[in-house]
């Protein structure tokens, strides 16, 4: 009888992103770092979604009787694979490296050898997710009330901060510099 007053929606978002996330922070730190990168899974699809949108869906969702009892799928305006994900990273950052993308067995043997570092990159589980496409089925529904977010449009606001070079590009553009050669 309790259980029949409980309002419960679930979410199942894609990917999420924001200024502190795991995922295109890290990938920024990659590329900084490896001067070639091997890919796992690169053909792998995504529907990154900004963590603000995530929670305004939540909230919008609180005191609308609509949502109750259902299951929503959120995700961005854009489907991506992987590679796409990295090269616009790579392009916010203006730096730029060569990627291989490796094979399901390669992916497979690269992640069974860095689920074995101390800091957790990739896993084979994180591979084998990567199988099935992380993208939603249907448009964000309108009784959530959010317009998905761009993620171009977010990413170039916070990794240029929280890059130390890419901090100086204003002033380097103001002076006449040229700073899309960086490599």
């Amino acid at each position: 009888e309790f259980s029949k007053k409980l309002h419960v929606t679930i979410f199942r978002p894609s990917v999420i992103f924001g200024t502190r996330d795991r995922f295109i922070n890290l990938f920024a730190k990659l590329i900084q770092a490896i001067p070639v990168l091997a890919l796992a899974m690169p053909q792998a699809k995504f529907q990154p979604i900004w963590v603000e949108d995530v929670a305004a869906a939540m909230v919008n969702a609180v005191d609308e009787p609509a949502t109750y009892g259902k299951t929503y799928e959120l995700g961005g305006p854009a489907i991506m694979t992987l590679q796409q994900i990295m090269e616009a990273v790579m392009k916010t950052i203006n730096v730029q490296r060569p990627i291989i993308g490796l094979s399901l067995n390669m992916s497979l043997l690269q992640g069974s050898f860095m689920q074995l570092l101390p800091i957790k990159l990739l896993s084979r589980d994180n591979v084998k997710s990567m199988q099935v496409d992380n993208v939603c089925q249907q448009p964000m529904a309108n009784e959530l009330c959010v317009v998905p977010t761009d993620m171009f449009a977010v990413i170039s606001g916070y990794l240029v901060k929280n890059n130390p070079r890419g901090a100086y590009d204003q002033f380097r553009a103001a002076a006449g510099r040229v700073i899309n050669a960086r490599r």
